[in-house]
Protein backbone atom coordinates (compact mmCIF):
# COMPACT_ATOMS: atom_id res chain seq x y z
CA UNK A 1 0.00 0.00 0.00
CA UNK A 2 1.58 3.16 -0.97
CA UNK A 3 1.60 6.00 1.65
CA UNK A 4 1.34 10.27 0.86
CA UNK A 5 4.54 11.43 1.77
CA UNK A 6 4.26 15.12 3.78
CA UNK A 7 6.76 17.30 3.76
CA UNK A 8 7.23 19.62 6.86
CA UNK A 9 9.01 22.83 6.45
CA UNK A 10 12.09 21.43 8.31
CA UNK A 11 12.67 19.00 5.78
CA UNK A 12 12.46 21.46 3.40
CA UNK A 13 15.06 23.51 4.44
CA UNK A 14 17.06 20.57 5.52
CA UNK A 15 16.91 18.59 1.98
CA UNK A 16 17.95 22.26 0.42
CA UNK A 17 20.97 22.27 2.43
CA UNK A 18 21.54 18.82 1.87
CA UNK A 19 21.36 18.86 -2.03
CA UNK A 20 23.27 22.03 -2.46
CA UNK A 21 26.63 20.51 -0.18
CA UNK A 22 25.50 17.00 -2.23
CA UNK A 23 24.06 17.17 -5.88
CA UNK A 24 24.88 14.38 -6.65
CA UNK A 25 22.87 12.72 -4.33
CA UNK A 26 19.55 13.78 -5.65
CA UNK A 27 18.72 10.60 -7.59
CA UNK A 28 19.51 8.73 -4.82
CA UNK A 29 17.37 10.40 -2.68
CA UNK A 30 15.03 10.86 -5.41
CA UNK A 31 14.28 6.98 -5.60
CA UNK A 32 14.95 6.92 -1.70
CA UNK A 33 11.42 8.56 -1.47
CA UNK A 34 9.72 6.64 -3.77
CA UNK A 35 10.96 3.10 -1.74
CA UNK A 36 9.98 4.84 1.37
CA UNK A 37 6.27 6.16 -0.31
CA UNK A 38 6.03 2.50 -1.57
CA UNK A 39 7.12 0.36 1.44
CA UNK A 40 8.19 2.37 4.01
CA UNK A 41 9.77 -1.19 5.56
CA UNK A 42 11.72 -2.37 2.73
CA UNK A 43 14.62 -4.09 3.58
CA UNK A 44 16.76 -1.96 1.55
CA UNK A 45 15.86 1.29 3.57
CA UNK A 46 16.78 0.06 6.98
CA UNK A 47 14.23 1.63 8.75
CA UNK A 48 14.47 2.01 12.13
CA UNK A 49 12.19 3.25 15.37
CA UNK A 50 14.40 5.79 17.32
CA UNK A 51 14.79 6.63 20.97
CA UNK A 52 15.39 9.94 23.11
CA UNK A 53 14.64 13.06 21.82
CA UNK A 54 13.03 11.69 18.39
CA UNK A 55 11.10 8.35 20.17
CA UNK A 56 8.21 8.13 18.16
CA UNK A 57 9.74 8.92 15.20
CA UNK A 58 11.82 6.24 11.96
CA UNK A 59 14.68 6.80 10.66
CA UNK A 60 15.40 5.32 6.91
CA UNK A 61 18.80 4.69 5.41
CA UNK A 62 19.04 6.98 2.28
CA UNK A 63 22.48 6.00 1.17
CA UNK A 64 26.18 5.24 3.07
CA UNK A 65 25.51 7.95 5.49
CA UNK A 66 22.17 9.54 4.73
CA UNK A 67 19.15 9.21 7.23
CA UNK A 68 15.84 10.23 6.56
CA UNK A 69 13.70 10.57 9.58
CA UNK A 70 9.85 10.57 9.60
CA UNK A 71 6.87 10.28 11.45
CA UNK A 72 3.57 8.13 10.49
CA UNK A 73 0.83 9.76 10.94
CA UNK A 74 -2.65 10.01 9.62
CA UNK A 75 -3.70 12.22 6.75
CA UNK A 76 -7.11 12.60 5.34
CA UNK A 77 -8.23 9.38 7.06
CA UNK A 78 -5.15 7.08 5.53
CA UNK A 79 -1.50 6.33 7.19
CA UNK A 80 1.03 8.95 5.37
CA UNK A 81 4.73 9.81 6.01
CA UNK A 82 5.83 13.27 7.92
CA UNK A 83 9.25 13.63 6.60
CA UNK A 84 10.65 15.76 9.45
CA UNK A 85 14.50 15.84 8.43
CA UNK A 86 17.09 14.70 6.22
CA UNK A 87 21.19 15.09 6.58
CA UNK A 88 24.46 12.93 7.44
CA UNK A 89 23.86 10.35 10.60
CA UNK A 90 25.96 12.79 12.83
CA UNK A 91 23.35 15.84 11.13
CA UNK A 92 20.07 14.18 12.42
CA UNK A 93 20.97 12.41 15.73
Amino acid sequence: MRCELLQSAAFIRAARRFLKKHPEATEDLRATLQQLSDDAFHPRLKTHKLRGELAGSWAASAGYDVRIVFELVQHQGAEAILLQSIGTHDEVY
